[in-house]
C-alpha cells in the first residue's frame, strides 16, 4: 500500500479526534466555571462553537502531514479520472 492509502479517512478521523478533544476541554472548563457557560440556555451551542473555533487552527497546524497526504490521494484520483475520460473521448473521436 502506498503512503497515501486511506489518507482521507485518516485525516477525517484525526480531525474529528481534535474536535472531540477540544469539545471535552471546553466542556470541562465551562463546567468548572473557568470560562462562561453561555447565556441562558445556549450552553451546549456555546460549547460546541467554541470547540470548533479552537479545533480549526489546531488541526491546521497539527495535521499538516495528513492533509498533504490526503491532497496527494485526491490529486492522483482526479488525474486518473482525467486520463480515463481523455481515453474514452479519443476512442469516440476515432469511431465516428
Amino acid at each position: 500500500m502506498s503512503r497515501t492509502s486511506h489518507a482521507t479517512l485518516r485525516y477525517t478521523a484525526l480531525r474529528a479526534g481534535v474536535f472531540a478533544g477540544c469539545l471535552v476541554l471546553v466542556a470541562v472548563l465551562a463546567y468548572t466555571g473557568i470560562i462562561p457557560e453561555g447565556i441562558g440556555k445556549s450552553n451546549p451551542l456555546w460549547v460546541v462553537l467554541l470547540a470548533l473555533v479552537l479545533s480549526a487552527p489546531l488541526s491546521f497546524v497539527l495535521l499538516r502531514r495528513q492533509r498533504d497526504a490526503m491532497s496527494e490521494q485526491i490529486t492522483g484520483g482526479v488525474d486518473r479520472a482525467k486520463g480515463r475520460l481523455a481515453a474514452h473521448q479519443s476512442q469516440e473521436d476515432g469511431a465516428v
